[in-house]
């Protein structure tokens, strides 16, 4: 359900620190003339107070504000805290210094100055192009063609040629860089709806939809702006097919663009960070124990040149904690991992109303992970089913069919039999909807569905046979997805050797490391 513009208003306020609210009430003490034009005053810091806003108790509280003005004063108040904050960050952030300039020119402009407005504009530009805002860049000479037709003092025939070549110029760079990003974004949106490729028939779909979009380009002639989506797009195309060695190829082109610019870091701390986290990712899926770690501790150090805004600090904590439980993972330290979920709750709390859905059951399912990794089991389905009734079903379907089968391993870990006997039919007509009933989740379910009848040794028996089943599929790439999200080998190994889960994967973690043999994950 979409918010109102009352809790908009209210979020805004509440995320104000002291000196921003402080900024905010000497602009409006200095911009407002009378007692009606200070009202909003009285309501923000009647909001700034409250645990809890209402309207009528706003009412009741403000003798001032009739009923009837309420809404306007909270639209003006909403109004003048944005402008506050612009004006606190103008000298902070280049593009709001940039569009500063813009606004400037406009205003010489329309009092017919026109060579002040130029002298404005050239300002602009210049910073623009400097810190590769190509769309604000085109913007500014557009402009400058429009004075420039009226405004006819200098040599006119070469500044027209001049304009019109730079024009074209940066025309044509922000036709690619707007093509770029929207072909990653795309790639994006297929990735949130069914995650990575599940047979032939999806690979020849993806494949043909990337190549289709990708329009001929010379990386020579691109600039900071074209590569950085170029990569984006690359990364996303390269991971959804789980072709993981050109996925880090573009990842680590996508950080060293930065590395190689970095005045751009400061302006595009966002882009930054995700490249970080592409590169994180990437080298996870591909158990590179030695490039991962490098990665992190430079991703860790970065944090307090990371903190510059609310936003960025979001992103940094978000990529900082999916990063550190999958290298808990990668370390099979399960039982350490319960030590930082409170601490990823606290995150996922904090910043509940900032986080996008996706983001919460990743969370929810990894944590889930840890859980059952450590071997408690209760604490494992108690987020799985976070995960399985959340509302926006339609986001990760992967995820979703997946915890649903970690869910009914652990009610069989716990005895849960009569359970696991109902939750089969379900979990079953559940994927068959979806069309996710590939040769692994085949086997497991043959096998789950068996399990309440079983006697000890015939369990033992099955335990076998699944697990040479799931060897002998793993070695097929279109079967290895599953064991991206669930470690069923493993799981199977400790049923067979007595022994926990924790166990089977820090020796193949400890053996992974130490003679490069992917166990862990079948590749």
């Amino acid at each position: 359900m979409p918010k109102s513009s009352t809790e908009y208003l209210i979020e805004l306020i509440k995320s104000l620190t002291k000196a921003e609210k402080r900024s905010f009430k000497l602009y409006a003490t200095r911009n407002s003339s009378n007692q009606d034009e200070m009202k909003f005053l009285l309501l923000f810091d009647f909001i700034d107070k409250s645990n809890e806003y209402s309207d009528a108790l706003a009412l009741k509280k403000i003798s001032e504000i009739k009923k009837i003005q309420l809404p306007n004063i909270k639209a003006h108040l909403y109004k003048q805290l944005l402008t506050s904050l612009r004006l606190q960050n103008a000298s902070k952030i280049v593009e709001i210094e940039v569009r500063e300039l813009l606004d400037f020119a406009v205003v010489l402009y329309n009092k017919g100055f026109y060579h002040q407005a130029l002298r404005q504009l050239e300002k602009a530009k210049t910073m623009a192009i400097d810190f590769k805002y190509t769309l604000l860049s085109l913007e500014i000479v557009e402009f400058e063609k429009v004075i420039e037709s009226q405004y006819i003092t200098r040599s006119l025939n070469s500044r027209a040629e001049s304009l019109t070549n730079l024009s074209n110029s940066i025309e044509n760079h922000v036709s690619r860089s707007v093509y770029f990003s929207n072909l990653s974004l795309q790639l994006y949106a297929l990735y949130l709806k069914v995650g990575f490729i599940r047979d032939e028939k999806e690979n020849l779909f993806v494949q043909h939809f990337f190549q289709s979009k990708m329009i001929p380009y010379k990386l020579n002639e691109l600039e900071f702006e074209e590569r950085m989506h170029l990569y984006n797009a690359y990364v996303w195309y390269n991971y959804i097919i789980q072709d993981f060695v050109m996925c880090y190829k573009y990842a680590r082109l996508w950080v060293e663009l930065f590395r190689d610019n970095p005045t751009m870091i400061e302006t595009r701390k966002e882009m930054y960070l995700k490249g970080q986290h592409n590169l994180l990712s990437t080298l996870f899926n591909l158990r590179d124990f030695r490039r991962f770690n490098l990665a992190f501790t430079q991703f860790e150090k970065e944090k307090i040149v990371m903190m510059g805004n609310d936003n960025v600090e979001l992103l940094y904590l978000l990529y900082y904690h999916t990063n550190q439980i999958n290298k808990l993972y990668l370390e099979g330290d399960f039982s350490g991992g319960i030590s930082i979920v409170p601490e990823i709750n606290a995150f996922i709390e904090r910043f509940e109303n900032k986080l996008d859905a996706h983001r919460i059951i990743v969370f929810y399912y990894k944590i889930a992970c840890l859980y059952f990794g450590s071997g408690d089991n209760k604490m494992a389905i108690k987020y799985l089913n976070l995960v399985i009734q959340f509302r926006e079903q339609s986001l990760r379907e992967d995820i979703q069919c997946f915890a649903r089968i970690l869910n009914l391993i652990a009610h069989f870990e716990l005895g849960n039999d009569v359970l696991v006997e109902y939750q089969v039919k379900s979990v079953y007509r559940f994927l068959m909807k979806l069309g996710e009933l590939k040769g692994v989740q085949k086997e497991i379910f043959h096998f789950l569905r068996q399990l309440p009848f079983a006697s000890n040794e015939d369990l033992h028996k099955g335990f076998k046979i699944l697990h040479n089943k799931l060897v002998k599929l793993a070695k097929d790439p279109y079967e290895q997805r599953p064991f991206l999200y669930l470690d069923i080998i493993s799981w199977l190994e400790c049923k067979l050797t007595n022994r926990s889960v924790q166990e089977v994967i820090q020796e193949k973690v400890n053996l992974e490391r130490t003679t490069g043999t992917k166990l862990y994950f079948p590749s």
